[in-house]
């Protein structure tokens, strides 16, 4: 119960430095002038606006795997999805280039001499309606996946090879031109959003703001999913489920329930993303990415919540110094930081905390003498 307490109050702390965090960010870019110490640069803003998304994307991978079990390599599917759902809608608002009747084409349908809009890029013109798909796409791709692997109870390695292939087969057909998605160059040149422009510091702070407030709300439905009965069972899935089964239970509902809820959170977070980062293209599909999210959570501390968003924001730190600086040595240093923590701290940061506050708390408990 103790040990449980610390880590609720972890999940809050970390709520709260990122709320505090990402509102200074905003002020300091928005209410100081350039020059001054107290102005934070464009740059920084966009990057914390995609660590903020990062960390959103974390956060579904630690429900499933961290508290389900389900080790998904290919998470990287749902963020991509959620992201072109995103960058459709932008593009749809560049302007009336290449009309046909009273269709306007994007403009790389125009140079493949697309006649017609096709009709899955229909309704994409209405802000709502692309955020509705941002979430149904990927979470009807995970229900669907998960309902048939879960049912033939496919589990461990191979489903994680599963889930591999699936991101990877989306990369290779998204790749085509005749996909409708722009192909290797993907969708870019977004212009405005909601009636503002995407290049004013006024909407950068926006969609920073609002990327924080959706892991603000992504860390209190994943607390509150854990904490109830539902998250009970889903541990119990995890640790012992051929005993959950003999009680009674029907241990794939329960890990479909957390797969689907982990690939909407994927979605939104992919959708937050585009505009900040002014593209989409089939490489966020690439499965070294959804790899490279699996670090993330592992470093953080996975089953813990507020590890998968200091994972995720502490990884891509590092990865953009590196990158900045010694591009070369990245992967090398991914791969080392991994396996310090797998060897030094295998339950990551957080976990390695809760675990040393686990012992502690054994350790100051009296022993009970005899009545």
């Amino acid at each position: 119960m103790r040990t449980a307490l610390f880590s609720d109050r972890l999940v809050v702390a970390v709520a709260i430095i990122v709320a505090l965090v990402t509102f200074a960010i905003g002020i300091g870019n928005l209410a100081f002038p350039p020059g001054s110490v107290l102005h934070v640069p464009t740059y920084v803003v966009s990057l914390s606006g995609k660590y903020l998304c990062y960390a959103l994307l974390a956060l579904g991978i630690d429900l499933v795997w961290g508290y389900g079990g389900i080790l998904s390599l290919g998470h990287g599917v749902f963020f991509g999805l959620g992201g072109y759902a995103m960058g459709m809608h932008l593009m749809r608002l560049i302007g009336p280039r290449g009309v046909y009747g009273h269709a306007v084409l994007p403009d790389f349908m125009v140079f493949l001499n697309w006649k017609e809009l096709p009709w899955y890029w229909y309704g994409f013109d209405s802000f709502a309606f692309a955020m509705l798909m941002a979430m149904l796409v990927p979470g009807l791709l995970a229900f669907g996946f998960g309902f048939l692997a879960f049912r033939a109870r496919v589990s461990g390695v191979y489903l994680s090879i599963i889930t591999q292939a699936l991101t990877f087969a989306t990369m290779l057909a998204f790749f085509r031109n005749d996909m409708g998605f722009g192909g290797n160059n993907g969708l870019t040149d977004f212009r405005e959003l909601l009636g503002f422009s995407l290049r004013t510091d006024e909407m950068r702070v926006g969609l920073l703001w609002a990327s924080g407030v959706a892991v603000l709300l992504g860390l209190a439905v994943c607390r509150l999913m854990v904490a109830s009965r539902f998250g009970k069972v889903l541990l119990a899935v995890r640790d012992a489920e051929a005993r959950v089964r003999f009680l009674g239970y029907r241990p794939e509902s329960y890990k479909l329930v957390a797969l689907v809820v982990s690939a909407v959170m994927a979605g939104i977070a992919g959708a937050l993303y585009v505009p900040q980062v002014g593209i989409i293209n089939p490489s966020e599909f690439a499965p070294m990415n959804s790899i490279e999210a699996v670090i993330w959570v592992a470093v953080g501390g996975r089953g813990t919540l507020a590890g998968a968003v200091v994972g995720a924001v502490a990884v891509n730190l590092l990865k953009t110094f590196f990158t900045t600086r010694l591009p070369e040595i990245w992967l090398f240093a991914l791969g080392g930081l991994f396996i310090l923590v797998t060897l030094l701290i295998p339950r990551g940061i957080v976990g390695g905390i809760v675990t040393a506050e686990r012992r502690r708390a054994v350790g100051a408990a009296p022993i009970a003498g005899p009545a």
